[in-house]
């Protein structure tokens, strides 16, 4: 299989895509960049559970970095008429975008390298 097809490198382009997308979107509706820069990596901070214990780390991380959040803040801000849920949705998707587009998936272990997209 040719190396620029082969799905992990397809799934890194994609995300790069996803991510353009939600910059734009961000960017299109007049958004604070400050706002973003402060809560872009708040996702991350779903590793505080793991004092709770490895299952909670990883249970609380897969949560977070999944679309299915952002999808939902978004979605409830479009029909609320809510534009900070849709800022919010926004920021949070671009975090889960720029994380796959790096290899970043989710945990089956704490160790950083062992994700649903393989090792990175």
């Amino acid at each position: 299989m040719h190396r620029l097809i082969r799905p992990a490198i397809l799934l890194r382009v994609e995300n790069l895509a996803l991510l353009v997308l939600a910059l734009a979107i961000y960017w299109d509706r007049g958004e604070s960049w400050l706002l973003f820069v402060v809560l872009f990596l708040a996702p991350d901070l779903s590793f505080i559970a793991a004092v709770a214990g490895t299952e909670w780390g990883i249970i609380s991380y897969n949560l977070a970095h999944t679309a299915t959040g952002p999808v939902i803040l978004s979605a409830m801000g479009i029909f609320l008429d809510w534009d900070l849920g849709i800022t919010l949705g926004l920021i949070w998707f671009a975090h889960l975008a720029l994380d796959r587009a790096i290899g970043y998936g989710l945990k089956y272990s704490l160790d950083k390298g062992d994700t649903h997209l393989g090792r990175v």
